[in-house]
């Protein structure tokens, strides 16, 4: 034993788990009467946040939710789902966080999966809770987002809870102690994510890998305290990429916004001064081209983070001439969000624009809370040579690597198999030691920001009775970065247009997963008769 284990232990002086809900208890005592969220005619203040979170977290354990309960949410960018970021964990329980976009068959899916104890809605989307909720096989208590910003259409609007969300939080007692994980390795949060079988699969993450997230955002960045936030980032992707936390963290002032437009954009952005947001490249390419009347004249700089495929030249230096300046980074909902970015360095700003686009594309280097990232050869666990070309999965190692699959002990090893979390992204590895992807061999189509299992699709259109065999792959968008293309084979005799797949496709799946172009023909296969999508990416692209 060294001399320095001798006697010399852990103990609750020297040593507690680590959890970003600490962040928000020192905002409230450091910076209790500055600004922290603010959304419409609604403003906060850090310590009205906090105590906000604490009556919620006692309404919550009042109604038995307690360690490692599932709480589920289902809202829009407002102050509910920032402070659900809180309430939950504070009990001990976990945050379950659902995409708005999804069809009812998926959320009941989540809903039972995920074990949830109690479901937060916003009544903007009750027509697809609703029935989502009839096809769940138990009874779950239910809290109704009543936003008066809501633009209701239809039947929209119905409540379908016990409480309002106000209601509940009045229950709750305001000076609740809320429950500091025992252990920083205890779950905070539950975020379901397209995989290759169609079925989303439940990725956990710790609070010390959240912690970790939230400080490492901080560094990467170059995140100064006191800044604006706009959240156009949906919350309900990674943890809204983590900044719930970060921004307590930072003392930062949020602005929710709930509709992402152009002009709603440009004009909290010009009424708060915001400093900072981030963004699929599709909020920004909405950004750099809207119509002359939405936009306003940005008087300061406005430092833009965006994920998924790369911008186009032509989107970046748009956004260059409006006054954003543009991060590009890289990561997948099993690393808690980002964990590569494209770090400038100084000595590239004297290269003509193409040759910053041709950089500003690569996916990057790792983050400073990642430990290790690697482009190898899957079959041996070699490294890629450095030379722009020889292509690699990336593999990853460090705290910011999820806890597993919920309930998939099967799908969890293997996706960290052999030390590595295996990303199924396949990279190549520059000499300036940059990441580029240059595929995804688990076939997810990003579009807009939203993942789409390629098989998912596959599985419904298959179910048509005219369709013999169907692949779907990525078209390139210029809105949406790629969409869905679907090939198909018809059955003999049978027949089916365009418009009729397209239809069939919009009453069985959720809106952004739909294929937008539709290709008849014979299927090109190996000799074992495995559909070769590699060809038929090709063929969507010259479509």
């Amino acid at each position: 034993m060294s001399n320095f284990d001798q006697n010399l232990d852990k103990n609750s002086s020297n040593f507690i788990p680590l959890s970003p809900i600490t962040f928000l208890e020192r905002v409230k005592d450091v910076y209790p009467d500055y600004e922290s969220v603010i959304y419409g005619k609604r403003t906060y203040t850090w310590k009205q946040t906090y105590e906000r979170c604490t009556r919620f977290a006692s309404a919550l354990e009042k109604q038995g939710i307690g360690v490692s309960d599932t709480v589920s949410i289902l809202a829009a960018n407002t102050p509910e789902l920032f402070e659900a970021h809180y309430s939950i964990p504070m009990t001990g329980a976990v945050i379950n966080t659902i995409n708005i976009r999804l069809d009812p068959q998926t959320i009941s899916y989540i809903l039972e999966h995920s074990d949830a104890k109690l479901f937060i809605v916003d009544t903007q989307f009750s027509p697809v809770i609703k029935e989502a909720l009839k096809q769940l096989n138990k009874k779950i208590p239910v809290i109704d987002i009543v936003d008066d910003q809501a633009q209701l259409k239809g039947d929209e609007g119905e409540r379908l809870g016990s409480w309002t969300y106000e209601e509940f939080l009045s229950s709750g007692n305001k000076n609740y102690e809320w429950k500091r994980p025992k252990d920083e390795w205890q779950a905070i949060s539950l975020s379901y994510t397209s995989g290759t079988t169609g079925k989303p699969k439940g990725v956990v993450y710790h609070h010390r890998g959240s912690y970790l997230m939230s400080m490492g955002s901080v560094v990467a960045w170059n995140m100064p305290n006191r800044l604006t936030y706009l959240y156009t980032v949906p919350m309900f992707h990674c943890n809204g990429w983590g900044y719930p936390w970060t921004t307590a963290l930072l003392n930062a002032k949020v602005i929710c916004c709930r509709y992402i437009v152009a002009k709603d954009i440009y004009n909290l952005i010009d009424k708060h001064s915001v400093t900072h947001f981030g963004g699929a490249p599709i909020v920004l390419n909405l950004i750099a081209n809207a119509k002359e009347e939405d936009k306003k004249i940005i008087k300061h700089k406005v430092y833009a983070m965006t994920a998924g495929a790369p911008p186009t030249s032509v989107i970046l230096g748009k956004m260059e001439k409006l006054g954003f300046e543009v991060t590009h980074v890289y990561g997948l909902t099993e690393t808690y969000g980002h964990m590569l970015h494209c770090a400038w360095n100084s000595s590239w700003d004297s290269l003509s624009d193409d040759e910053k686009s041709e950089i500003k594309a690569q996916q990057g280097v790792r983050y400073p809370n990642t430990e290790e990232v690697a482009v190898m050869f899957p079959e041996t666990y070699k490294h890629v040579p450095l030379d722009g070309k020889t292509i690699g999965e990336i593999m990853i190692r460090g705290n910011i690597v999820m806890k597993g699959y919920y309930k998939n002990k099967e799908a969890s090893d293997n996706a960290m198999k052999n030390g590595w979390f295996h990303s199924g992204d396949l990279a190549v590895m520059h000499p300036n030691g940059y990441i580029q992807i240059k595929d995804r061999s688990k076939d997810i189509i990003i579009s807009g920001g939203e993942n789409i299992s390629s098989v998912e699709v596959e599985n419904i259109i298959a179910k048509h009775n005219a369709v013999s065999l169907v692949a779907v792959v990525a078209k390139p968008d210029e809105k949406w970065g790629e969409t869905p293309c679907a090939f198909i084979e018809l059955k003999d005799g049978k027949k089916a247009t365009e418009e009729e797949i397209i239809q069939y496709c919009k009453e069985n799946m959720a809106g952004f997963k739909r294929p937008k172009h539709v290709i008849f023909g014979e299927l090109p296969k190996t000799s074992t008769g495995k559909i070769q999508k590699f060809e038929l990416r090709k063929k969507a692209k010259e479509k």
